[in-house]
């Protein structure tokens, strides 16, 4: 299901934050002004064909707008569904029935008369001066929100009737943040949270009785807690802790002791708790601690050692476990090769999930939630060309009622196909990776446009990509290796990429990636751009100096120039954080040469193809003014450089409208140079030199 803020398809995290999917909040980005470089080039394009017209196509807009409907969630009782959506330009909670008497009307829930569009269902805050930043239901009757009514960045946490009516702050505290941690289905009148009321830097765990507000401090945060765990009888007695180049599982036996570590993991051995086994007895988790690929595995506390395997795969790392909290079942595993899958453990969850893919037949079809007596589901459906719809499903009755399609705007016909690809390297490994196709085009002699995921230690999963399918739309095969160095494929794969960049084998897959395809017959060699954000991006401008002949252009959003830069952004007193960068990156106490036969800052004299930049003037890792040298330098050589700035960015663009100058300046630069369709004059490179 995707995450609630970046609306991206993932099993267990958001592939653009990492952060878990439940509990993540939805943010409506600020305008920021346009800054834009107009220091005139002296052109030297390397390949230029006229583009196509742009008649038919779908405008850059239709892909990157914003869906109206997210972050659904079904009550414990299965009678109702709550979503967020904007009203009156805020971000708001709405409720509504499913599977009413009348099957050809829909009850709607409500207080506040409000113009809805057409859209089913009411909302039940009426939030004007901020949004909802995230909720969750509290029990049947009631659903707890955080949002920032301070404006501040803190968010307080409120409790509201799913009916609507009168608002209770359950943390008036001003300048305190407040998280949610847990809703507890054995106790439903608690809740825990996380509140920095002691500390402004540490969220300390508190139990909160929601119909008084009375809140008991049960844990102190002593500063790297990034998970915390509770039985199934609500008392919190697991925690994971890290420092980024330790992994250490905490336990205690009861809310009185003290925390005890119990499991050791290195930086790369990662250890992801999933609560605690339904007796309470053990902990269940996700673990490469011992071994290549991560498993899921039963964990004995009190001995410190594993008690039961219960799956692995032979080529990749399990990602979580199914877990059906109210049934007290563990059901299964999910894990990804060409696509998510799973492995069942429980035959009534297998049989679930057929239901699903009967209905929705070379879909992926996802349960993101269930009601408590598991007859109803909340299903999210997605896949390559079909950008994501929720229903409800009835088990009993094999009956589905649609929610939303999060974007009814793009036509699934028009969309193109991904399909999952692997090609040898140099030295035999084999590598992973996918093509997406443009639509109506035959799969030979393609322009192409190579595209490394922007998180180094990540990896690309099939599915609906708005970038890519915007790219295709325009003419182009989009490639996209998972490199070594990505996740997924065990340690020794991710290992592999240690210190690799620009020069070792993350780049070197990439580059062979490009020869699979040329020597396929799939891409015309003088039409390959490549084209990526944060690494991604310095994977381009790498691409373009240490591979100057293999591609015609390059295009980089917030991709570091200068490694040296990049590691030295990290202030010195994150210690943790600046080793776990020496260890992958490179060490520049150590490494001062490798370091600079892999930054392009300085081969800017081996750089001959254009490149397209977009960059934040407020980034904080990547400096514009080392970016703004590096653009003089290439331009007084004579490339052509368009350079995009945007104020009040950082670290990728985030606002709607800066991103959508972005993307028509994206296709504007690769119709010029690669032939492919746009909708977008060329005069919109005009102004960026």
């Amino acid at each position: 299901m995707p995450c609630r803020k970046h609306l991206c398809v993932g099993a267990a995290g958001c592939g653009r934050c990492g952060r878990p999917i439940k509990f993540i909040g939805c943010a409506l980005a600020l305008l920021s002004t346009v800054i834009l470089a107009c220091v005139p080039p002296d052109m030297a394009p390397v390949h230029r064909v006229p583009a196509e017209t742009p008649a038919g196509l779908t405008p850059a807009s239709a892909f990157f707008r914003s869906p109206e409907q997210t972050a659904f969630s079904i009550s414990p009782d299965g009678t109702c569904v709550a979503w967020l959506a904007p009203w009156k330009g805020r971000l708001n909670l709405h409720v509504k029935t499913v599977f009413p008497d009348d099957r050809n009307s829909i009850s709607t829930i409500g207080t506040v008369d409000a113009d809805q569009h057409g859209r089913e269902g009411q909302p039940i805050t009426a939030m004007l001066k901020w949004d909802i930043h995230d909720y969750v239901w509290a029990n049947d009757e009631e659903i707890v929100f955080l949002a920032d009514v301070g404006g501040d960045g803190n968010y307080r946490l409120f409790l509201i009737p799913r009916t609507g009516g009168v608002i209770r702050d359950i943390t008036p505290f001003p300048g305190v943040n407040v998280e949610i941690i847990d809703v507890m289905p054995q106790r439903p009148a608690e809740m825990l949270i996380g509140m920095n009321q002691r500390d402004p830097n540490l969220m300390d765990v508190y139990r909160v009785t929601l119909s008084t507000g009375q809140m008991l401090k049960i844990a102190d945060n002593p500063g790297n807690i990034v998970q915390w765990a509770a039985d199934h009888d609500g008392n919190l007695r697991a925690a994971v802790q890290t420092d980024g180049l330790r992994t250490v599982l905490l336990y205690r036996d009861l809310e009185t002791e003290a925390f005890r570590p119990v499991l050791f993991g290195g930086g790369d051995t990662r250890i992801r708790l999933h609560g605690f086994t339904f007796d309470n007895r053990y902990l269940l988790l996700v673990s490469a601690v011992d071994r290549d690929k991560a498993t899921l595995l039963k964990f004995d506390p009190k001995t410190g050692k594993e008690a039961q395997e219960l799956y692995r795969h032979p080529e990749v790392d399990v990602l979580a476990p199914l877990v059906c909290r109210y049934q007290r079942r563990i059901e299964g595993a999910i894990y990804v090769t060409d696509r998510i899958h799973y492995a069942f453990f429980d035959d009534r969850r297998k049989s679930l999930q057929a239901a699903l893919d009967r209905h929705f037949p070379g879909l992926q079809a996802a349960i993101a939630d269930r009601s408590r007596n598991g007859r109803r589901c909340l299903v999210w459906v997605t896949g390559d060309r079909h950008p994501g719809a929720y229903y409800v499903f009835d088990a009993a009755d094999d009956r589905l009622e649609k929610l939303a399609d999060l974007r009814p705007w793009l036509n699934p016909e028009r969309l193109a196909e991904m399909t999952h690809v692997a090609f040898t390297a140099r030295d035999g490994r084999r590598i992973p990776g996918y093509i997406t196709w443009p639509p109506e085009k035959a799969r030979r002699k393609l322009p192409v446009v190579v595209m490394p995921h922007g998180d180094p230690w990540e990896r690309v999963v099939w599915g609906f990509h708005p970038e890519v399918q915007f790219l295709a739309s325009r003419g182009y095969a989009v490639f996209q290796p998972n490199f070594r160095g990505s996740s997924g494929y065990g340690r020794g794969f991710e290992r592999a990429g240690y210190r690799e960049w620009g020069i070792g084998v993350m780049q070197n897959d990439i580059t062979d990636g490009v020869a699979w395809l040329v020597s396929e017959g799939i891409a015309d060699p003088a039409r390959i751009a490549i084209y990526g954000v944060s690494y991604g991006g310095y994977a381009a401008m790498a691409g373009l100096a240490f591979t100057p002949s293999l591609y015609a252009v390059g295009v980089s959003h917030a991709g570091p120039v200068n490694l040296f830069s990049l590691i030295g952004s990290i202030p010195s007193y994150r210690k943790i954080e600046l080793e776990n960068v020496y260890t992958k990156v490179g060490d520049p106490r150590k490494e001062f040469q490798r370091l600079i036969s892999a930054s392009p800052y300085f081969h800017v004299d081996r750089i001959r193809a254009p490149l397209l930049i977009a960059q934040g003037a407020i980034d904080p890792r990547v400096k514009k003014t080392e970016i703004d040298e590096f653009v003089r330098r290439l331009r007084r050589r004579g490339r052509h450089v368009p350079y995009m700035v945007k104020a009040n960015e950082a670290h990728v663009f985030e606002a709607q409208s800066n991103r959508l100058d972005f993307y028509r300046a994206l296709e504007a630069f690769l119709a010029r140079y690669l032939g492919g369709r746009s909708s977008t004059s060329n005069a919109v490179l005009d102004p960026l030199g």
